[in-house]
């Protein structure tokens, strides 16, 4: 590995040279991938920096390889590299990797987070490892525990590799690892080196300054992204990504099970109750089926992880929690039941598949209602266009605000009421912002306040004090699902309105792709004890209703698909023929123009067919009070108005509404799903829940548009 590139000096020639050794010889690569090369040298140099590469393009070795380099060649010494991922799975999948590459250097790596045995801990707290594998949460929890001398402990933390970054970024838990990344370096007392990883993103530059937190602007920072390059997305050959109209989940499965017998097949579905049906249909077709979600058991998981490793001929159907880099093995194809929700999962999905030499990435997608077709085709129509989606924080996240203060509390015992601000360096949501916050909490009792010192009060203990304070580290409230146990062995979870809604004969549940009749519950404890029998069961769960809303721009792209745009992908001629009769259906809601108000037809609504999103619709909806339906609830497509609506009305409104826009109403019942809430007054987590459920700006395009009214007949049929 000493060849000049286009005359300059290797840049691997840079990394230390035992490191180098090992690389050549025991990896056998003759020379490193792009992105593992122009990292080296900002890595090198101390910069922050976001690695961007497709799924299995390299990542964790374009970070690991100039940080150990640096760690031998500045002489770090303790746990001096932190690796934080968002799964726990993930980082278990890492370890191998890590322990190996450190080894090479006569370095160590350990894994903590929630599973780790107490003993284990014990020893990583005694013998620090170089490279401490980990979460968020348990990095904080590490921070709040008076077991861990947080100090001496991360005294010699230089960088930390963030993997998955646009995972984080995207949700609360990046605003949490913000927090505590900064609450971290001002224990450490020195800056500490940010590097994430991340698949494509459509702003990467913004993702950097974001994970940054603080130090943005003052610290050098740099995007390697070789690939971008060249054209950010690369269409596989024609035939490799098809779209295909089944019509049913049970069409699907009888699809699955015809296709591509004796490959190795990843089936991926937008919920876990999807999964199971799917599961469970396969099974019973003699298909050899694995299953993985987030309500089965990790040790149920990990067997059909294994197994699905281990096999040739079968399927795994997965959630989304099969997206991120775990690795399943070589696999053959990827299948898409309807679509996921973002271009992103989409690249990341395909990702999995074309590792093999001489195999090329591929994707089925099987739309099993209209719905699911339009979607589908939406979402390939974006991606063929090389838009991904920007990644933005979500707004205002004074829940998260709150919970840091009373983890700071907890930290440090006793915090000065005017000091708490700079354990954020400024980071916005944690800084002056967040005063009303801290009153509140002191008022109700989350706080106590004694001679200018902040202290864990009565209702904090109350609230969150249960095991040590667990609970306050999670930024997320697990629903209320009851544990399901065949004997001692845990099969997973499941909400509990399957066990309090009325049924006729034995009560059964669906889980693991098996079905379990009830033998017992447990109440108190929220455990239910099942046996094994045949067919019957049923899947469900709980969630938030807006989180799988389209976004503006993937309800724009369906109303070209409508208006005649096809995605340059394979298309069945089923496919072909539903979409043909769903454009026929749709002809009199779409205008290539602007938008469409239409009324009449079979039923009274006056429907405006905005095709903004959700979230915009919603948007559209509380700013048009005097015109919009009270009791509507907007739909990706249009939003209901009055009927008596007349243009001159609409005009008038429209106008006014594109000057003064409103955030969305919230059910305060809503709020439960925002964990925090109960630590801030009801005002401001309303204003927090309906700022996330806003898009004013697809809401101010829509207003903006010209507006053709239609109106049907009853003969019509509209």
């Amino acid at each position: 590995m000493t060849d000049t590139v286009e005359g300059r000096p290797d840049p691997v020639d840079q990394l230390h040279r035992g490191l180098v050794h090992h690389i050549v010889n025991s990896l056998g690569w003759p020379r490193l991938r792009p992105l593992q090369e122009e990292a080296i040298a900002p890595l090198l140099d101390g910069s922050d920096a976001v690695l961007l590469a497709p799924t299995a393009g390299g990542k964790t070795e374009a970070a690991c390889f100039p940080l150990l380099s640096r760690m031998e060649q500045q002489s770090w010494t303790g746990t001096s590299v932190l690796y934080v991922c968002p799964l726990k799975a993930l980082l278990n999948n890492l370890l191998p990797r890590l322990e190996t590459y450190t080894s090479w250097l006569g370095r160590t790596a350990a894994l903590w987070h929630g599973d780790i045995p107490h003993t284990r801990r014990k020893r990583i707290l005694r013998e620090r490892p170089d490279v401490l594998l980990t979460t968020p949460e348990s990095l904080e929890a590490m921070l709040v525990s008076a077991n861990v001398d947080h100090r001496a402990f991360f005294s010699g933390v230089r960088a930390i590799v963030v993997d998955e970054v646009h995972a984080f970024a995207g949700d609360d838990r990046g605003w949490h690892l913000l927090a505590v990344l900064e609450r971290l370096e001002r224990v450490v007392g020195r800056p500490v080196q940010r590097v994430g990883l991340s698949a494509t993103v459509g702003n990467p530059q913004e993702l950097l300054t974001w994970l940054q937190g603080s130090g943005a602007g003052e610290r050098t920072a740099r995007v390697v992204a070789p690939h971008l390059g060249e054209k950010t997305l690369v269409l596989p050959p024609p035939g490799e990504i098809e779209l295909d109209y089944v019509g049913s989940l049970t069409n699907a499965a009888t699809v699955i099970a015809a296709l591509h017998r004796g490959e190795k097949r990843l089936v991926f579905c937008e919920s876990r109750r999807q999964v199971e049906k799917l599961g469970e249909m396969l099974r019973t077709k003699g298909v050899t089926t694995f299953l993985s979600h987030a309500s089965l058991s990790v040790d149920e998981r990990r067997r059909a992880e294994a197994a699905f490793t281990e096999a040739r001929d079968c399927v795994i159907v997965s959630t989304s929690t099969l997206e991120l880099g775990i690795d399943v093995g070589d696999l053959d194809r990827v299948i898409q039941i309807d679509a996921p929700a973002t271009v992103a999962s989409f690249l990341q999905r395909l990702g999995r598949t074309g590792r093999r030499p001489g195999s090329t990435r591929n994707c089925l997608f099987l739309a099993v209602d209209e719905a699911g077709l339009l979607s589908a085709a939406a979402l390939l129509l974006l991606w063929s266009r090389g838009w991904v989606e920007p990644v933005v924080a979500p707004l205002e996240p004074r829940h998260i605000a709150a919970q840091q203060i009373l983890a700071l509390c907890l930290q440090e015992h006793r915090v000065g009421d005017q000091l708490w601000r700079e354990w954020w360096g400024g980071l916005g949501p944690f800084s002056a912002s967040a005063e009303p916050v801290v009153r509140h909490l002191i008022d109700e009792g989350y706080v106590d306040l004694d001679d200018g010192l902040m202290f864990i009060g009565p209702e904090a203990e109350r609230r969150f004090g249960f095991r040590h304070f667990m609970d306050l580290t999670a930024v997320f409230t697990a629903a209320p699902e009851f544990t399901v146990l065949s004997g001692r062995t845990q099969i997973g979870t499941t909400d509990p309105a399957l066990l309090t809604d009325e049924v006729v004969g034995p009560r059964r549940l669906l889980l693991a792709g098996r079905s379990w009749q009830v033998t017992y519950i447990d109440w108190s404890r929220r455990r239910c004890f099942v046996e094994p029998v045949e067919g019957g069961g049923r899947a469900r769960w709980g969630g938030m209703g807006f989180a799988r809303a389209a976004s503006y721009e993937l309800s724009r792209a369906a109303r070209d698909v409508l208006l005649g745009a096809t995605p340059p992908v394979s298309l069945t001629r089923r496919a072909e023929g539903a979409l043909a009769q769903a454009r026929d259906a749709s002809a009199e809601l779409v205008h290539p123009a602007g938008t469409v108000i239409t009324r009449g037809g079979r039923d009274t609504n006056v429907r405006w067919w905005t095709w903004a999103g959700y979230r915009a619709n919603a948007t559209l909806a509380a700013t048009l009070t005097s015109l919009a339906d009270p009791l509507q609830r907007p739909t990706d497509a249009y939003v209901r108005l009055r009927e008596d609506i007349t243009p001159q009305e609409w005009k008038q409104a429209a106008a006014e509404g594109a000057e003064h826009l409103c955030l969305p109403a919230v059910d305060p019942r809503a709020l439960t799903g925002l964990k925090f809430s109960a630590a801030l007054p009801q005002r401001l987590a309303e204003a927090t829940l309906a700022s996330r459920l806003a898009d004013l700006d697809g809401a101010a395009a829509a207003l903006r548009e010209p507006v053709t009214f239609t109106t049907y007949s009853v003969s019509d049929g509209g």
